[in-house]
Formats: structure tokens, C-alpha cells, sequence
């Protein structure tokens, strides 16, 4: 073998693997365009597609932070019950999502709403559903407040008893008109936890459903509305009407319920009247005075009952509001059932952070 033989032969084989050495090579893959979170202004601000979708999703809530103050409060973040202190204080946590999106059917809308209220006695913090509901064509499905939920300015007036269902209903906007029919689950509840021992307070049931009904107009400044609820299971219901007003710088409300009995919907009194005035004193001040009276309070005959209160709402900053309120309340003594007499003052101081 020659010099050149010998040449050629190692210039073949650095050729070869040079050839395998390349055709071993990692490639790296180019990056997959990143999609950046697109606003969505077809449903209102604060809405986002989700990526890769064409739903909009809006995220908000708030942080409350709240002192009740009254004879016996319930050491558990709320008003209803009797317990060994004459004041409470909780936080509240909330987060609420919205989703909608365009259909053939017109827009299918659902909301979620997480709730955790923590008080430093006997509250564990443990977050829970608040609401959970979808709706399209104007049939709406879920667990959510019913029409009863609506009162009048303040918080002095109790319009209702229990708002929060199981539903499903329909509802018939036309703007200055609306009207609807809802099926509730009325399945484990009771009367009110205060009071407990009263003659017509009513029991659970475990196949419980209500039937409500809403009607609504507005001309001008001027609203009404009137709702009806049937409980079959107690073969009773309630109906209640309230009329509101814009006049002068603020906007009065009256309303008025009537229960046959107590039911789910109604089981404060016979009858009641409330009327408020939201007196918008600035631009960040807002004074509202309400009263209430009560016929044959708690479904005792001849045991009458009246409120008034005074709630003040002011806006300190964006995002940031205070609320503070007081209320008087009197109650006919009644000698068989002593824990409806008498009087008591109540009220709240709230701090609350909106987003």
C-alpha cells in the first residue's frame, strides 16, 4: 500500500463519520407564539377571553371586615341565633367569577361565588358556595338568591326570609318590563334559628318545593315590583309589593308583605310595611333613615312589632367603601312567649375592600 492509498483511505473514513456525527444532531424545536391575554369588551369592563377560547371571564370580589354590636350576639360572623356576647367581629373573604360567551342562543352566562368568613370564636375559615348558576334564553339553573333577595335601601327592613335556592326559572326582560316564574327547592328548611319556640314556627321537609313568581315595570324614575311565593309543603305563601321613587336627591321605597302563614318566604309577621329614603348627601355620602312595622309579629296574634334604623355609606377611595348602621327594634310583650317582648338596639361598623 502507498502514501496515496493510505491518504485516500483515512480521508474516506473521517468523511463517514463526520456524515453520522450530523445526521445524529439535536435540532432544537422553535417556540410556540405565546398568546397574551386579549381584553374583552362585549360584556362589560373587566372581562378576558380565555386563552384559546372565546369565552370572556371576569374575576372579582371583596374583603370585609365587620363588628356587630347588640345584646346576645352569635359568636359566628352572623346576626341570627342568640349567644353570650354583646358584640362580634368577622372577616369575610369572597371571590366571585363570571364566564359569558356568544351563542346561537343568545349569551350563556354562569357565575361562581366562593365565600369564607372567618371569626376568631367558633368560625373554622372554611370557604363554601355562596352561588353556582348558568343561564341562557333567559332560563337560569344553579343555586342561587331569588327575587325575595331584593329589598329597599338600608338595613333596617326584613322583606324576606329565605333567598337562597336551588331554582330553576325563567325571566322575560324587555327592559322596562320584566316578569318571571321560578321552581325552588325548599327541601331541610326550618323557621328562624332565633326564635325557636314560637307556637307557628315551622319544621323541615325533605321533599319541599316553592313555586314564586315577579313582576316589574318602570316609567320615568318610577319602579315597581311585585312578587309572590307558594310553599306546598305548608300549603301557605306570602306576596309582596315595593314601589320606589327618585325624589329630589335621593330615592324612596315602600313596601309591603302579607303571609297567609309561616313559609319558606315569609315567616317574619302576618303583615309588615317598611318604607327608606336613600338621601345621597355627596358624592361619596350616602344617608339612608328606614322604619318598619310588623302585624301580629312572629304569627302571634295581637303581638306587634316596629323598627327604625339609620344606615350611612361612605366611599373613602376607589375600591374602599365604610358602612355603618343602628337600628331600634320594640316587641308587644307577650306573657307566654317572653323571648319576642321587649326592645333592643342593634347595629354594624363594616370596612369593606372591593375588586
Amino acid at each position: 500500500m502507498n502514501i496515496k492509498s493510505l491518504l485516500l483511505g483515512s480521508a474516506a473514513a473521517l468523511a463517514a463519520v463526520s456524515g453520522a456525527q450530523a445526521a445524529d444532531a439535536i435540532v432544537a424545536a422553535e417556540p410556540e407564539p405565546m398568546e397574551y391575554v386579549r381584553v374583552c369588551d362585549a360584556f362589560g369592563t373587566g372581562y378576558f377571553y380565555i386563552p384559546g377560547t372565546e369565552t370572556c371571564l371576569k374575576i372579582g370580589g371583596y374583603v370585609r371586615f365587620q363588628t356587630d354590636f347588640g345584646p346576645d350576639r352569635r359568636l359566628d360572623g352572623s346576626s341570627r341565633g342568640r349567644g353570650t356576647s354583646d358584640w362580634d367581629t368577622f372577616t369575610r373573604g369572597q371571590l366571585q367569577f363570571d364566564a359569558k360567551n356568544d351563542t346561537e342562543l343568545g349569551t350563556l352566562e354562569s357565575t361562581i361565588v366562593l365565600q369564607t368568613n372567618a371569626d376568631q370564636s367558633d368560625n373554622s375559615g372554611s370557604t363554601f358556595l355562596d352561588t353556582a348558576s348558568f343561564a341562557i334564553a333567559g332560563f337560569k339553573f344553579g343555586y342561587y338568591y331569588s327575587w325575595w333577595d331584593d329589598g329597599i335601601a338600608g338595613e333596617t327592613d326584613a322583606l324576606a326570609t329565605t333567598t337562597l335556592f336551588n331554582s330553576i326559572s325563567y325571566t322575560y326582560d324587555g327592559g322596562a318590563f320584566k316578569a318571571g316564574i321560578s321552581v325552588d327547592e325548599l327541601e331541610g328548611l326550618n323557621g328562624p334559628a332565633s326564635l325557636p319556640l314560637l307556637p307557628n314556627a315551622f319544621r323541615a321537609h325533605d321533599n319541599g318545593v316553592g313555586v314564586a313568581a315577579m313582576v316589574s315595570g318602570s316609567i320615568g324614575g318610577v319602579t315597581a315590583t311585585l312578587i309572590g311565593g307558594y310553599d306546598t309543603e305548608r300549603e301557605d305563601g306570602a306576596i309582596r309589593a315595593i314601589l320606589s321613587a327618585e325624589l329630589g336627591a335621593g330615592t324612596f321605597s315602600l313596601a309591603g308583605v302579607y303571609a297567609t302563614d309561616p313559609n319558606a318566604y315569609y315567616n317574619e309577621s302576618e303583615w309588615t310595611v317598611a318604607a327608606s329614603y336613600e338621601f345621597k348627601a355627596t358624592d361619596k355620602l350616602t344617608i339612608t333613615p328606614a322604619a318598619q312595622y310588623f302585624g301580629d309579629y312572629a304569627f302571634i296574634s295581637n303581638v306587634d312589632a316596629w323598627r327604625v334604623g339609620l344606615t350611612a355609606g361612605y366611599q373613602i377611595t376607589d375600591g374602599l367603601k365604610a358602612l355603618a348602621t343602628v337600628q331600634y327594634q320594640d316587641v308587644d310583650d307577650s306573657a307566654t312567649f317572653t323571648q319576642v317582648g321587649g326592645d333592643e338596639v342593634t347595629g354594624f361598623l363594616r370596612l369593606q375592600r372591593d375588586f
